[in-house]
């Protein structure tokens, strides 16, 4: 895992990050953006990279997406796996897992490349690429990082694996982008 992910866990009460997105839901937030976007993109079996405790995966299933959360933190699982055991949870690296299945959407919300080690980064766009089916998405949303991840950054990665900007927006509901600002970015599969 990351420095930042490592820094990040050791702040969060898991308790408390589930709580806190619950609370939002009952104050009438928004909280399935990632989802709206995602089902806007066609109906197509979904890999969720660095699920968490599922909560994008969960409201996927919830609308009739086949769907697989994989994700490096165990306990993160096992909050997934109590909310949804129907549900396939992979504990994997995203560098490295290998799944039997492909994807026509790959989806890593949740700030997941930022949490990625920056020299994994590569092999993290690399593998999930290649878990897509021909033509499918490769959707992604972080916050930039100076220095180490950028719009023109993260577009190079996946360029090397042959994977072309289809759109980036601002948010998850699409509004416009603004450079060096929250991305949501879809590339696409040859």
């Amino acid at each position: 895992m990351s420095d930042a992910w490592a820094a990040w866990r050791a702040e969060v009460d898991l308790d408390e990050y589930a709580q806190r997105w619950d609370r939002m839901a009952a104050s009438g937030s928004q909280v399935h953006g990632e989802a709206d976007l995602v089902s806007s993109l066609g109906r197509a079996p979904v890999l969720d990279g660095g699920c968490g405790m599922g909560r994008v995966a969960i409201e996927l299933a919830r609308r009739g997406f086949d769907v697989v959360g994989v994700d490096l933190d165990e306990d993160m699982l096992a909050v997934a796996r109590r909310l949804a055991p129907e549900l396939r949870w992979v504990c994997g690296d995203l560098a490295t897992v290998q799944l039997d299945l492909r994807f026509g959407i790959v989806v890593l919300p949740g700030n997941t490349m930022v949490f990625v080690r920056p020299e994994d980064r590569p092999a993290v766009v690399a593998n999930m690429a290649a878990h897509l089916r021909p033509g499918g998405l490769l959707v992604t949303g972080f916050t930039p990082v100076p220095g180490e991840l950028d719009a023109t950054t993260y577009d190079e990665v996946c360029a090397a694996c042959d994977l072309a900007l289809v759109d980036r927006w601002a948010t998850w509901d699409r509004l416009p982008y603004l450079e060096g600002g929250y991305q949501v970015c879809v590339h696409v599969t040859p």
